[in-house]
């Protein structure tokens, strides 16, 4: 299953892109207001982003990892303002100092400081994934109320 090759369009711009490192995975999100005509193609040493945003600016970004990345294992989803990418690490627990192979620092990569964590450090293993079953809990509590009990038949005590 071959995908199209993206070609880098002649009149295009950056997305403005975020990301962030953990253990396994780093993470990407291209800043795209309702993109559309998305194509993304993540390869194991780099990911090439194409399409356009609401109003018919042609966006792409193309970046060399730091490190190799598990294609097959890594995802992309289209939201409405941003396009967020999950690549997994061939070698896990292995920081990333920086997203990109190249040293110079394009002015469009930003580390997204309110997701970034110290993992190295972290004393507690596997905190993360702890940390996400503790919200899906809440969220399935939340949103699985259902109605009342009938508590007519306890006494008053009073």
């Amino acid at each position: 299953m071959n995908k199209p090759k993206i070609v880098r369009p002649e009149e295009s711009q950056p997305a403005h892109t975020l990301w962030f490192d953990r253990k396994k995975y780093v993470t990407i999100n291209f800043m795209v207001h309702k993109p559309k005509d998305v194509q993304v193609d993540i390869q194991t040493d780099k990911i090439i982003l194409c399409c356009k945003n609401d109003s018919d600016d042609v966006i792409y970004n193309e970046l060399y990892f730091y490190d190799k990345v598990m294609v097959n294992d890594s995802r992309e989803r289209v939201y409405d303002r941003t396009i967020n990418v999950l690549l997994r690490k061939v070698k896990p627990d292995y920081s990333w100092p920086h997203l990109q192979k190249d040293l110079a620092k394009p002015s469009w990569i930003s580390v997204d400081f309110d997701n970034w964590r110290d993992w190295e450090h972290e004393e507690d293993e596997g905190k993360e994934e702890y940390d996400r079953y503790m919200d899906m809990i809440q969220e399935m509590s939340a949103s699985n109320k259902g109605t009342a009990p009938d508590m007519g038949d306890l006494s008053d005590s009073d």
